[in-house]
């Protein structure tokens, strides 16, 4: 018999029930629930090994969202109909989700450990990916796979001014700030999100916002936990150790170690003379040690600059490179360093460099963001590189991985806030960060540079944006703590939290913080928030003396572009039966058009590299679209001769009589001799018959009056125009 599901409900807020269900589905994982809001559930299962894999010294945590498009009744668009890997959207939300999961689990647990999370109902107002990592947290919860704590993730959003727990899809494309938080009962744990430049104190207020709402998560599945009757976690078989090589260890390491790191070297000098250390290490121990406390004597050494170095900066307030705790490396910086690409830029910090381009194309280059819940095109995007040769390294080349994803996506959303309206901006704009030489922060410098080429290029981005790396360092035993402006890697790696804040000298656009201790305080988030800010003010200063203003225009080699706006009846005539006539005007301009029915209106874009192309093309959509107006005067070419005048195709798709009597002052016997067909001829619109709708043009009018001519309703002033 079958047991019967266990559930426990609360209220998100505005009467929003959440429900977190176990017992139901996939119970041969070592947890497993459902998460449902409205229409949308999610199911998330944990699966961990008894047994870590012979000689594992790291923790592999892989965890995977994806969205089945069945939960919103729809059905792939690949070739072979089903979902395929995980697109950028499902990547950015798996690593939200492994970002916050990753600190829960003890440090020396080395089993292998998978979290899947599938949307399998899709709601067209709730968010999932804001229940995900709730999800994720209520399976672990109701195993017995050891975590220290229980975690739950919100989103923030803020609406005329009032901030708004895991708001809607609708109330989000009102929001001017998006931030996703995660954290225990008692501490952050992980921070990302964008803003249209919102001030620090807003984003304590959201940080204190959602902690609030997270710990009504945390109850619920801690008493989901009791229902299920977890009271224990499963044992597990801890590393190896050995206190007698540690000390070996610590007392022949430990001060050469601080030498090393005193010395204030380069990334390479530093790396070179550690490795050289180590050999000695290594060698000091003998023939006689084995293999595993060769292996432990390497891990006690990590451990050993890990500690080190730490403590050099928190007692001689010191860092690696020399620098002081809130100082900016060295910079440097350029734009258009290459001359084909429409927008350019050299940024370099210390020994982190990114060469970013910006390419301009048309809606047809636009990005398809596909969702089970819907496909949207997106006219901005940014793609970041990280070759292997960037860190002196040697790396199979297999693909764009989840960290380029992410430290794109950060950078993008963060120069997202200072794009033009699409609305009245038809380019689409694709930007790609190549990262040259990295030791620290390339999402920043990426940040940096995307903003000098956007300028370069001629984007009309209003202001400058910067990035600056933060890092944190503590020791409970004391009190201390060290903060850090623009981290390096190696501070990256030894610190307890890595925050990254991008912004312009009014506020902050994107953030991006992972915090790997317990107990921060919203009185130094609040002093790293200041410190932050003076970082990014410095690079900010830079950067105006690099380039103060985006340029007038595009470069002489862009695509240049013109949205003409027309009354929605004239779409067909542009576009033509089949599209013959849009066809026609891009072979024969050699330009590009995009047509969109935005309301009553139709909004054209028209796209050349050419000038003259570009003006040739508006002119004849202009002429398509075009109200005829009577004493308006047009060229246009002659279409047909008869015995009384001729017809002149004075705007496309629009022809008048040209009467024998209008071509001259002079009276003419007959229309021999006078035009050939395709002529282009000269006229004015000098009338519209009500009845019939016909044009009747003139050409003489545009000619100087014959001296004693009288006017038309003088006497002889009409016998011409009888005939």
């Amino acid at each position: 018999m079958l047991s019967q599901p266990i559930s426990v409900s609360f209220d998100l807020g505005g009467g929003r029930e959440v429900t977190i269900e176990t017992g139901k589905l996939a119970r041969q994982a070592d947890g497993a629930v459902t998460v449902r809001q409205g229409n949308c559930i999610l199911l998330a299962t944990v699966v961990a090994n008894k047994e870590p894999r012979e000689g594992q010294d790291f923790f592999p945590l892989s965890v995977d969202y994806q969205e089945k498009f069945a939960s919103a009744g729809r059905i792939p668009g690949s070739f072979f109909k089903r979902e395929a890997r995980l697109n950028d959207y499902e990547v950015l939300t798996s690593r939200l989700i492994d970002r916050a999961l990753r600190p829960l689990f003890p440090e020396d647990y080395l089993c292998d450990v998978q979290v899947l999370i599938s949307l399998v109902s899709s709601d067209e107002e709730v968010l999932p990916d804001a229940l995900a990592c709730l999800a994720a947290s209520a399976a672990l919860a109701v195993s017995d796979i050891p975590i220290k704590e229980i975690i739950s993730e919100v989103r923030i959003g803020r609406v005329n001014g009032e901030f708004i727990v895991n708001p809607s899809r609708s109330q989000l494309e009102q929001s001017d700030l998006e931030f996703i938080i995660a954290a225990t009962e008692k501490n952050l744990m992980m921070v990302e999100g964008e803003a249209k430049e919102c001030s620090e104190e807003d984003l304590v207020k959201a940080l204190e916002l959602a902690h609030d709402a997270i710990r009504v998560h945390i109850k619920a599945q801690a008493e989901l936990r009791a229902k299920k009757g977890v009271t224990a976690m499963r044992d597990y078989k801890k590393p190896e150790q050995n206190e007698e090589i540690r000390e070996k260890v610590y007392a022949f390491a430990k001060q050469r170690v601080y030498e090393i790191s005193r010395k204030g070297s380069s990334k390479h000098e530093r790396s070179d003379a550690y490795s050289a250390l180590k050999e000695e290490l290594m060698a000091s121990l003998g023939e006689e040690v084995t293999d595993l406390d060769k292996k432990l004597a390497k891990k006690y050494y990590e451990d050993l600059k890990w500690e080190v170095v730490r403590n050099m900066i928190l007692d001689d307030r010191f860092r690696l490179d020399g620098r002081k705790l809130d100082e900016v490396r060295p910079l440097a910086m350029e734009v258009d360093p290459l001359p084909t690409p429409h927008g350019s830029a050299l940024f370099t910090r210390g020994e982190t460099q990114s060469l970013t381009t910006v390419t301009f194309g048309t809606a047809l280059d636009d990005l398809l963001v596909e969702s089970a819940a819907k496909s949207v095109d997106s006219k901005f995007y940014l793609h970041y590189n990280f070759p292997p040769f960037s860190t002196g390294e040697v790396k199979m080349m297999r693909g764009q991985s989840r960290r380029e994803v992410g430290h794109g996506n950060l950078a993008m959303r963060s120069l997202k806030q200072m794009m033009p309206d699409t609305s009245s901006y038809a380019y689409t704009v694709r930007v790609v960060s190549d990262i040259l030489e990295s030791n620290g922060s390339s999402s920043m410098a990426t940040v940096c540079a995307g903003s000098l080429a956007l300028m370069d290029a001629g984007v009309p981005v209003p202001k400058h944006v910067s990035g600056v790396a933060m890092g944190l360092i503590t020791r409970p035993e004391d009190g201390k703590y060290a903060i850090l402006t623009d981290i390096l890697g190696d501070e990256d790696h030894l610190g307890d939290m890595d925050f990254k804040v991008t912004g312009t000298r009014d506020g902050i656009c994107g953030v991006q913080m992972d915090i790997k201790v317990d107990g921060l305080s919203m009185e130094v988030m609040r002093e790293a928030l200041a410190q932050a800010r003076n970082g990014r003010l410095h690079i900010l200063d830079a950067m105006y003396d690099c380039i103060p203003a985006a340029r007038p225009d595009v470069k002489p080699h862009a695509p240049r572009m013109i949205k003409l706006i027309i009354d929605k009846e004239f779409i067909g005539a542009v576009i033509g039966p089949g599209g013959k006539v849009i066809q026609e005007i891009q072979r024969e301009t050699g330009t590009t058009i995009n047509i969109e029915e935005v309301g009553n209106t139709g909004e054209v874009s028209i796209f050349s590299a050419n000038k003259e192309s570009l003006e040739k093309a508006v002119a004849w959509v202009r002429g398509i679209t075009a109200v005829p107006q009577v004493g308006e005067v047009y060229e246009g070419p002659v279409k047909g001769i008869k015995e009384f005048g001729a017809f002149v195709e004075f705007l496309p798709g629009k022809q008048g009589l040209l009467h024998i009597s209008e071509i001259s002052w002079k009276r003419l016997e007959s229309m021999d001799g006078l035009f050939n067909e395709g002529d282009m001829v000269k006229v004015k619109l000098v009338g519209l018959d009500p009845k019939t709708g016909k044009f009747k043009l003139s050409r003489k009018v545009l000619m100087p009056r014959p001296e004693g001519k009288p006017r038309e309703g003088q006497p002889g002033g009409d016998e011409q125009a009888a005939q």
